[in-house]
Formats: structure tokens, sequence, C-alpha cells
């Protein structure tokens, strides 16, 4: 694994106690050396996420790592939704769309249950908005769902899949 990763991980989660409490370090860091998929937070760390665990699942004994930048991360904006939106414009089309960007970091996107839950830790994309996984039956109409937190509330809205803009991203999560 990266020793620089794995330094900058280890200082998140040092500065961030309150995302994961009961967390021991060095029982992470032995899951993260053997894990084959560091690879996939190395990719949430060059795009901006700053990934840090937020929560452990003791039946499967897995960690849980989520895109913890304050805002969404810089690299994962202005996108299309999916690649069927993207081929779908004919002009002024985003350089890729979140859930191919996701395919090929081997992230996944993060559901809205997901997105709330990890508001509940502390206040995230105040400025900024993160694309969530669709309902099929949402998509299928052209639509696509994405949220942030205003007003210390957390709000669900909808765009046209294809829409981008600089201050929509996405989050994700890696599992351990």
């Amino acid at each position: 694994m990266n020793t620089i990763l794995l330094q900058t991980l280890r200082d998140r989660f040092e500065q961030n106690m309150h995302r994961h409490p009961e967390m021991e370090w060095d029982k992470i860091m032995t899951k993260l050396i053997s894990s084959p998929h560091t690879a996939a937070l190395e990719q949430m760390e060059l795009t901006g996420g700053e990934p840090d665990v937020v929560w452990y699942n003791a039946a499967q004994d897995e960690y849980i790592y989520m895109d913890c930048s304050r805002e969404s991360p810089i690299g994962r904006r202005s996108l299309c939704y999916d690649r069927v939106a993207l081929d779908g414009r004919r002009e002024n089309k985003p350089r890729d769309s979140v859930l191919d960007m996701a395919d090929g970091m081997w992230v996944s996107l993060l559901t809205e249950g997901e997105y709330r839950w990890l508001q509940s830790i502390e206040p995230f994309d105040l400025k900024t908005s993160s694309w969530i996984v669709t309902p099929d039956t949402i998509r299928a109409r052209g639509g696509a769902l994405f949220c942030d937190r205003r007003y210390d509330t957390v709000f669900t809205y909808h765009n046209g899949a294809d829409s981008y803009y600089a201050a929509r991203g996405w989050r994700g999560k890696v599992i351990i």
C-alpha cells in the first residue's frame, strides 16, 4: 500500500475522531494493508474526496470509508449523471459522467440514505451539491437525484440527468 496515502488516512483518522469514536487505528491499518480496495481510496484522495472511515460493520468485519471533504470533491464536479445522459448531450459535453467515473475508480456512489447518514456526523455540502444513486423509475424519465445541506437541513432534489454544474459533484464509499 502507498505509504503516503496510509499516513494521510492515519492523520485524517486522528484529526477527526468524532467520525469514528469507537474505532482503533491499528485494526483499520491491518485491514488497509491487506485490502485490494486501497486503490479506490487513492482515487478518492486524488480527486479531492478526503476519504475517512465512518462505520464499522462488525458482522462482516468491514470498515466503510466515505468522502468527507467539506464540499463535493473538486475533482468530481461538472459531470452528467450517467453515460446515456452524457451521450445525449449535443453541445458542451462534460468530460465524463458520475457513474462512469465511479466505476472507473472502483467507488460506489452514495444512496440517499447513506448521504443523510453521513450528514448526521457533521455538515457537508454547504455550498455545493452531490449526485446520489437515482431509482430506475426516475432515471427512466430522464431525471436524476442530488442532495445538499442548507439551513441545517439535508435536501434531496431532482434535475435532468444530462445537466452538470461547477458546484455539483458526487460522494462515494469504499468497503475495506
